[in-house]
């Protein structure tokens, strides 16, 4: 994997850990190429645009980590089976939001239409599972199967509250539990579980609670960045949420420092419009608090494995991740 295309929480990770992370991660990157080719030629653009787009490969990394240096091949499926699902959720999210742009390039809906989207995304869930499953435990298979459910209930909690300016801290959280947390949490698991379910119980409690916490962090600087910008780091346009009339936390706590927030109207917004509400928000210290929020997050996720009897160099490498996620958007 060429560190020079990987954002700082996985360059910092990978130059720690020694070579075997880089290569498990080259052989996922591999596995992921095979299998988004592997369905005929439309279909094949259009995921592998996905493909090509990058990401941070976060839940790949988490998988690998916690699965150790000493798992075999089916690490590897099951890290490139999370990555699938997180990009098949992504394919899925830009068309029910219309999305034109994903990492600064056209997304499959906004290249290829509605319903070409919905079949890559369809595609990429079930490429999914059949990797998962060519060599997985039963529990392997259960645990995320639970978390792709979550990230369906997730979704429909999410149009539920479109353009509900009345939503609060509590009801948010519970979307990014459902949304970003539980795929976070499933990754720390999968891979702590392995074929053979080598972790105790105690050391899978220990990587739910990092990988929940963490999913958690991740999804509320992502929602700061969506409200700070620029469009050049996000590959989006600034204030993207409010256009899609979703309520996140800097606006809700934007709103409890300055009422008049609570006043706007989030259907018909305008791209002029959101980056106003956006100056507003961050004018409260809104994105200051949310930040501070998150931080907590990462060290009660920390914490939690620090008093595990995870291997010293797995509780090494996570707090490695961990920190780089804070460091990436702060």
């Amino acid at each position: 994997m060429n560190h020079s295309q990987v954002p700082p929480p996985v360059t910092m990770v990978l130059e720690q850990a020694g070579a075997w992370l880089p290569a498990r991660m080259e052989a996922v990157e591999t596995r992921l190429r095979e299998l988004v080719v592997a369905h005929g030629s439309t279909l094949a653009t259009d995921a592998g645009g996905t493909l090509e787009a990058g990401g941070k490969r976060l839940r790949p990394i988490l998988v690998l980590l916690c699965a150790g240096p000493h798992a075999g091949a089916g690490a590897i499926r099951a890290a490139t089976a999370v990555e699938l699902v997180h990009m098949a959720t992504l394919v899925h999210d830009d068309v029910l939001d219309a999305a034109p742009l994903r990492r600064g390039r056209p997304t499959v809906v906004a290249r290829s239409g509605r319903r070409r989207a919905t079949a890559t995304g369809d595609l990429l869930f079930s490429r999914a599972f059949a990797e998962l499953a060519a060599e997985a435990s039963e529990r392997q298979v259960e645990l995320l199967s639970e978390a792709s459910v979550a990230l369906a209930l997730g979704e429909l909690a999410q149009r539920r509250d479109q353009f509900d300016i009345s939503v609060d801290s509590e009801r948010y959280l519970e979307r990014c539990v459902l949304k970003t947390a539980r795929l976070f949490e499933c990754a720390c698991v999968i891979g702590g579980a392995g074929a053979d379910g080598m972790a105790s119980r105690e050391e899978m409690d220990a990587l739910a609670e990092f990988g929940r916490q963490l999913g958690l962090a991740f999804q509320l600087l992502d929602d700061v960045l969506d409200v700070s910008g620029p469009s050049e780091r996000t590959g989006k346009a600034r204030g993207t949420d409010l256009l899609d009339g979703t309520v996140t936390l800097p606006l809700i706590v934007g709103i409890e420092r300055d009422g008049e927030l609570r006043k706007i109207q989030l259907d018909g917004l305008d791209s002029d419009a959101a980056e106003a509400i956006c100056d507003r928000i961050a004018a409260t210290g809104a994105l200051e608090e949310v930040k501070a929020r998150a931080r907590e997050r990462v060290e009660i996720a920390k914490a939690r494995i620090a008093g595990s009897a995870l291997p010293a160099e797995t509780r090494k490498l996570l707090d490695v991740v961990a920190d780089g996620v804070v460091e990436r958007y702060s």
